[in-house]
């Protein structure tokens, strides 16, 4: 799975950035992935492992999230 961290958070915070560590382009990540990784914001710094799929636009988008301490 790749990693990665997060670089940008939204001005709402329901929306953000991870930079993968693998240096493939950048990943769109929405509040209620992480959620449902059991987390309540979106932190910039952070650090996840995760998987990605394409969004309905056309981006990747990060989901199946798991911090990384």
């Amino acid at each position: 799975m790749p990693t990665g961290t997060v670089k940008y958070v939204g001005p709402d915070g329901s929306w953000g950035f991870i930079s993968r560590d693998d240096k493939q382009p950048k990943v769109f990540l929405h509040i209620s992935e992480v959620q449902k990784a059991r987390y309540d914001e979106i932190v910039k710094g952070g650090r996840w492992e995760f998987e990605t799929k394409e969004g309905r636009d056309g981006r990747m988008v990060a989901t199946g999230l798991s911090s990384i301490i």
